[in-house]
């Protein structure tokens, strides 16, 4: 059997992870980016989900371990902004974040559908607060998430892009009713809307196709 290559698979532990440690603190009531931004110490939180998911996935964790050597280094990353902003972020190619009981799956439900804001690097970190703190505050739609500055293999550009997720796309009130909102956060440009379907599909903007169902 051949040996999983270490850096994906510290790749792979990671990702897994950082969703871990996001539902457990979500689940106490508690937001990663809100204790990072308030300079709370979650270190007891963080070594508790670890722990479990060290039970969990043993060969998981030793890969965790294996590249950044304990849980400290894990926690200090974490403070410096790793999954709280998209330009601190180099472990993970997108930081994802539910509007408050929405599930975690129900952006791939073939229903669903996003608006998609693409941002220059040196304002996606405002633009994603916006956006994040909208969300939270069940003002948008049932998730969003926006692309980090680890190097994405398929990115066209260096812009960086926010998805704004809807539970229906064939909701048309409700895809508008959140495309105000974003109006209302300083999202004044026009805008595309992408089905889930087009996307399960591969399908992707090129010269002289659209994809988006919706603009506004």
């Amino acid at each position: 059997m051949t040996e999983a290559d270490p850096e994906a698979l510290a790749d792979v532990a990671y990702g897994i992870f950082e969703h871990l440690l996001n539902r457990g603190l979500q689940g106490q009531g508690k937001y990663l980016f809100t204790l990072v931004e308030g300079g709370i110490d979650f270190r007891v939180e963080l070594t508790a989900i670890f722990a479990r998911f060290a039970e969990e996935y043993p060969q998981l964790a030793e890969a965790m371990l294996t590249r950044f050597s304990d849980i400290d280094t894990i926690y200090r990353m974490l403070c410096e902004g790793e999954g709280v902003l998209p330009t601190k972020t180099t472990q993970m190619y997108w930081i994802v974040l539910d509007a408050p009981g929405s599930a975690p799956e129900a952006i791939e439900d073939e229903n669903a559908g996003k608006w998609l804001i693409f941002q220059e690097p040196d304002v996606v970190d405002a633009a994603w607060k916006k956006v994040r703190d909208a969300t939270v505050g069940l003002d948008l739609g049932i998730s969003a998430k926006v692309s980090t500055a680890k190097p994405n293999p398929d990115s066209r550009d260096n812009r960086k892009v926010i998805y704004v997720y809807t539970k229906d796309w064939a909701d048309e009130a409700d895809v508008m009713r959140v495309r105000e909102k974003l109006r209302e956060l300083g999202f004044v440009d026009r805008i595309g809307y992408k089905r889930n379907i087009e996307t399960f599909a591969g399908e992707y903007a090129k010269k002289g196709k659209r994809v988006t169902y919706y603009t506004s």
